[in-house]
């Protein structure tokens, strides 16, 4: 590749590997030129997994890069169409976004830089193509709080402000404009297969999933005649781990449309999502969810029906009674993963033989008594001592949790922790530490980020709670 100035962005070794496929699969479109580049975001934790170092990469250069758009192309805008909210549409692509490219991380691994608020594409029915600022940052906060707690997520690599004024009507207008670039597994979702079978091409839906299969799942061998059967089982598996992980972090991403599925099982594209306060089944992060299809208690069910949904194109190449087989497998993964993710946020995962007891009666007690659902995992954290070996009433003492709700908790947790050597006081709370972000994101916070920068074009706020949501 020839060398693109004194950019590290642009020198990076890009593969065109969907590229490669053809263009029955997106449409090459251009970046939209703005009045104004200010960076907002520059997620340096991401630059070591590049193969970069932050003290390489000036701001400039993710202006250039990811602002002016300078350097690299072509800009590829996904066709893709899928189910939102039960009913299938065919009029979706990706219609403010492309992705910008592909790049081997230090890990081998391929990832790709994809757009969000770079302007309109041929599916942006109507719309502008633009990200609200307010949008960007809400992406940045929710993505580094879930890697944070170890949740499998993409990541926004930046977020410049384009000095644009947009109108929406679910927010006070003007309002200020961005564009972010998200960092992520894939940018292929379950919806670019059901264009593929809606537009009757089963020669494409096969020439895309050999290139899913050899990219994103290298154990499954192309040349064994179950491999498609073994993509989907673990396509299977991917979904129900990372839908428990959603659920242990009290996460409600709302609006599971199948355009926001990943093939390859991991959390991206986060709009009207949110954070539970407490633990409340029906809690609904979209306030247009008027039925709570989305709702936070049922995500395990909408991802389940997601999965069926994608049997359609993928009959084509699986027999149905195999899917089937294979699907029927998700809830007994979702729930060992579930209690395994309850597990790592209790400090207790790999110490305990079987928690399924402690996590139901963890979840109960936490559903009855409508405790601070993050704060209860913070003060296990900060108040866990070697008393709570010895007498099972000092256990959590200083939270004030009613008994009515919580002795039985207590007896159960005091039961669990008998099991376990004294000694192992440290290495549960590093299991804490590592699995419960230590400043829970919920709507009142971000909402004061926003206001500072809203009013004041303060962005301390936002900075300090980045900082700190990253802190190891």
């Amino acid at each position: 590749m020839t060398l693109n100035g004194d950019n590290p962005f642009l020198n990076l070794n890009y593969e065109p590997a969907l590229e490669n496929l053809g263009e029955d699969y997106y449409d090459q479109v251009a970046a939209a030129q703005f009045p104004q580049h200010i960076l907002r975001f520059r997620n340096d934790d991401l630059l070591t997994q590049l193969g970069l170092s932050s003290n390489d990469v000036d701001d400039r250069h993710f202006i250039e890069a990811f602002g002016k758009f300078q350097g690299i192309r072509p800009f590829l805008a996904l066709r893709y169409h899928g189910y939102q909210f039960g009913q299938y549409n065919p009029s979706l692509g990706d219609g403010r976004g492309f992705l910008y490219g592909q790049v081997r991380g230090v890990d081998a691994e391929l990832y790709d830089f994809g757009t969000k608020g770079s302007g309109v594409t041929p599916y942006s029915r109507g719309g502008d193509g633009r990200l609200t600022l307010k949008g960007g940052v809400r992406e940045v906060l929710a993505a580094e709080t879930l890697h944070r707690m170890r949740v499998k997520t993409s990541r926004c690599l930046s977020l410049v402000e384009t000095g644009e004024s947009l109108w929406r009507g679910d927010e006070p207008s003007p309002t200020r404009s961005s564009v972010m670039i998200r960092m992520s597994r894939s940018h292929i979702r379950f919806g670019t297969f059901e264009r593929l079978y809606y537009i009757k091409r089963p020669d494409l839906i096969k020439k895309l999933l050999d290139f899913v299969i050899d990219i994103y799942y290298p154990k499954i061998d192309l040349k064994s005649p179950d491999c498609y059967s073994l993509f989907y089982q673990e396509l299977v598996k991917r979904h129900a781990q990372l839908t428990a992980q959603w659920m242990a972090a009290g996460f409600c991403h709302g609006v599971l449309n199948t355009d926001n599925m990943s093939i390859t099982g991991e959390s991206f594209d986060y709009g009207p999502y949110a954070f539970i306060p407490t633990y409340d089944s029906s809690f609904t992060a979209a306030y247009f969810d008027y039925s709570k299809r989305y709702c936070y208690g049922n995500q395990s069910f909408i991802v389940r029906v997601n999965l069926e949904m994608l049997h359609l194109p993928l009959m084509t190449l699986i027999s149905p009674k195999i899917l089937e087989t294979a699907l029927n497998k998700f809830d007994d993964y979702y729930q060992t993963a579930y209690t395994q993710e309850m597990l790592k946020r209790l400090g207790l995962f790999g110490l305990v033989e079987d928690g399924k007891e402690l996590v139901e009666v963890t979840v109960d007690a936490l559903k009855k008594s409508q405790v601070g659902y993050h704060q209860f995992f913070l003060d296990l954290m900060t108040e866990i001592n070697l008393g709570w070996w010895q007498n099972e009433t000092t256990i959590l003492e200083n939270s004030n949790l009613d008994d009515i709700y919580w002795k039985n908790w207590r007896k159960i947790y005091s039961k669990t922790l008998s099991k376990i050597s004294p000694e192992k006081l440290e290495q549960i709370r590093k299991t804490i530490n590592q699995f419960n972000s230590q400043i829970p994101l919920l709507r009142p916070q971000i909402e004061l980020v926003w206001e500072a920068i809203a009013n004041e074009d303060n962005w301390q706020p936002f900075n300090e709670l980045v900082n700190k949501i990253q802190v190891k």
